[in-house]
């Protein structure tokens, strides 16, 4: 069991860091070019929960480079027990953020009309910040069971 895939201190571990940080980044920055997203607590929400996500991957994916270099060993109990709290709180945190965003874009496009009725809203961007979040939730999920199945393995 401790040779599971995407393992602390694996290249596995770290592309799950990598596509995290990766799809964070770009949900960010699709909802930050969108104008007008601030008028909107779903989507500042989405921000702020995709800025922690992308923190929090980049600093594991750090320390992934740092085991990876120096061949150490990341599985001792006291490290896996901070990465499955902090896997499983970012991976609640985006996927909620995620499903709130995704909701006011179907509230917009489908249900009130106001994308047909106001050109000026960037129904797009919003829709591929919402996307890329449900991408980054997905690398995140894979994250954390992997995390808590090290965790009761040990």
């Amino acid at each position: 069991m401790t040779e599971l895939a995407g393992r602390p201190g694996t290249s596995g571990g770290l592309a799950l860091r990598a596509g995290q940080f990766v799809f964070a980044a770009a949900s960010i920055c699709a909802m930050a070019s969108a104008p007008g997203f601030t008028n909107y607590t779903a989507f500042c929400y989405l921000i702020a929960s995709m800025g922690l996500q992308a923190l929090w991957s980049l600093g594991l994916g750090c320390l992934d480079c740092y085991a990876l270099i120096l061949r150490r060993d990341l599985q001792q109990a006291f490290l896996m027990s901070l990465f499955v709290v902090g896997d499983w709180v970012t991976a609640i945190l985006s996927f909620a953020a995620a499903c709130s965003a995704a909701g006011v874009v179907v509230l917009f496009e489908r249900d009130a009309y106001f994308c047909r009725r106001d050109p000026q809203l960037p129904c797009g961007r919003f829709e591929v910040a919402a996307a890329f979040a449900f991408l980054c939730c997905t690398f995140s999920a894979a994250s954390a069971l992997v995390m808590f199945w090290l965790l009761a393995s040990l």
